[in-house]
């Protein structure tokens, strides 16, 4: 007559993994027992990249650097006190009465949408949080501001809208008031406007970061024309979107790009324009990036803005973001 053999199997969960357990029974006997730990497989938790806005200072826009004398970021999520803001990104300065007024996206950690900070500063590198200056019901970044013919105005990334809208103060920093669309009928990110050579000129993308488009006018205000030779780039993410605003160094005219392959955000880079107008355009790049990641701190992983100020001709002053990945 055969034996009667039974086994016994269990598995329990434990905070290291599996336990798997089991015992032989023969004849309402127990004739062993053995326990084995089974490792559990787990996905690490996703990172988050923190955002933060920092200083930099150099003898030129293409020799910059940390300034020694203060401890970067000077504006974090954590310092915007009216809303519950987790992103704070793309920096842009103006120097009025002698004081610094920094405008900035910062974002809303539920709702995800952006509206435009207000920082101001004694001197161009210690920092302090004002307030909101502009929230609409739809997406606000990249707060382009700039002055002309005495006045202030803004043009605020709102690619939602499928359109570029202007901005102007009516009580320089705190209240402004929508002007006009400049240009309608795509969703336009990161718009990037200069007065050069008698002519208006706006470099913008799209979503998707791979495309960059140029538009001329005579007048600010009216008139907004694409360039024959635009989109001037495509399908080409590391030179495609405007990274901060275009400057002129000795006449010559200089776009700031953000480079987002293979990653959103590596660093910035600049671009000589050697030959521009209504019918021509030419560039070359610089071969080192403005900015990038440092591998250490707020700004480890990425940086992909800089706003350039000449404070004296060998004395430049630039607002820049960055971000760290952080695993909660």
């Amino acid at each position: 007559m055969k034996k009667r053999v039974i086994m016994v199997l269990a598995t329990l969960s434990l905070t290291a993994g599996l336990c798997f357990y089991g015992i032989i029974i023969q004849d309402n006997q127990v004739l062993a027992s053995y326990q084995a730990d089974v490792p559990q497989s787990t996905k690490p938790a996703p990172a988050e990249n923190v955002w933060s806005i920092g200083m930099y200072t150099g003898s030129s826009p293409f020799h910059l650097s940390a300034p020694v004398s203060i401890s970067n970021p000077v504006i974090t999520a954590q310092d915007v006190t009216d809303i519950d803001a987790d992103v704070v990104a793309h920096p842009f300065l103006a120097v009025s009465d002698s004081r610094y007024h920094m405008f900035f996206t910062a974002k809303h950690s539920k709702t995800k949408v952006g509206g435009i900070g207000l920082a101001e500063s004694p001197n161009g590198l210690n920092w302090k949080y004002r307030q909101i200056v502009l929230d609409e019901p739809f997406h606000l970044a990249y707060p382009f501001v700039f002055q002309w013919q005495d006045e202030y105005y803004m043009i605020p990334e709102s690619y939602e809208t499928s359109s570029i809208r202007l901005y102007k103060a009516t009580d320089f920093p705190t209240k402004w008031q929508y002007e006009k669309d400049l240009i309608q009928g795509h969703k336009f990110v990161s718009a990037s406007v200069v007065h050069y050579q008698n002519m208006w000129w706006m470099f913008v993308s799209h979503p998707g970061n791979d495309t960059l488009r140029l538009y001329y006018a005579k007048d600010l205000m009216d008139g907004w024309t694409q360039h024959p030779h635009s989109p001037l780039v495509q399908k080409d993410k590391n030179i495609a979107r405007p990274g901060g605003r275009p400057i002129i160094i000795d006449d010559t005219l200089y776009r700031i790009a953000q480079d987002d392959y293979p990653k959103y955000g590596n660093q910035t880079l600049a671009f000589e324009i050697t030959d521009i107008s209504a019918t021509s355009y030419q560039e070359k790049m610089v071969i080192e990036p403005l900015v990038k990641a440092s591998g250490n701190g707020w700004n480890a992983d990425g940086m992909h803005h800089v706003d350039l100020h000449a404070v004296s001709e060998k004395h430049w002053l630039a607002a820049t973001d960055g971000f760290q990945k952080i695993f909660r």
